[in-house]
């Protein structure tokens, strides 16, 4: 199966309206959540494609880890509102499990919540084969270092430093799951 058009035909059920969205790990753990004044897909796309996303353009994000999308759509909103919304959501997910991106900060009221779409930008097979730690755990950690490198070799600020302490929590979240998994048996010439 060919992801790139799989992922393409997907994100057109997304919808364009304005508004605020998150990107979904494998495991519907939102990493990073953002707005957009010009169409959530179109901004979306951007980010899978790397083209003018500077969450892929500093290493914070991985594509490889985002099979969601979720979206709340805000047609005819005014730009504080979404602002409000997706400054909620960010700190709601940020305390459940670390987002990359600068953190912003919580509305003193929470806002009302446009109903959620969600769309899966993966088949499910292939998010079950990206879940297996043999995968996934070097994945992570070629991210971390990635980032590290971006930190010493181009900038550092505390957004991608930020970014790097969420990072090293998935990547002990995902050597745990390799260290608790059932050993593998070297196969031997007999």
């Amino acid at each position: 199966m060919n992801l790139q058009k799989y992922r393409h035909a997907q994100l057109s059920e997304l919808t364009n309206d304005i508004g605020v969205y998150a990107l979904c790990d494998l495991d519907q753990v939102p990493i990073y959540v953002g707005q957009s004044v010009d169409g959530i897909r179109a901004r979306v796309r951007r980010h899978l494609t790397s083209a003018r996303s500077d969450v892929i353009a500093n290493r914070q994000l991985d594509v490889w880890e985002v099979a969601f999308v979720w979206a709340w759509p805000m047609p005819n909103a005014q730009k504080e509102r979404i602002t409000r919304v997706e400054f909620h959501l960010a700190n709601e997910f940020h305390r459940m499990k670390p987002l990359m991106g600068t953190i912003p900060p919580r509305p003193i009221l929470p806002p009302r919540l446009p109903r959620k779409q969600e769309v899966r930008v993966l088949p499910l097979e292939e998010i079950e084969k990206r879940k297996d730690s043999l995968l996934r755990l070097p994945r992570q950690a070629m991210q971390f270092n990635n980032l590290f490198s971006h930190i010493l070799e181009v900038k550092d600020n505390q957004v991608l430093r930020a970014a790097l302490n969420a990072h090293f929590d998935r990547l002990q979240t995902y050597y745990r799951t390799f260290m608790d998994a059932p050993q593998q048996s070297p196969e031997t010439d007999s």
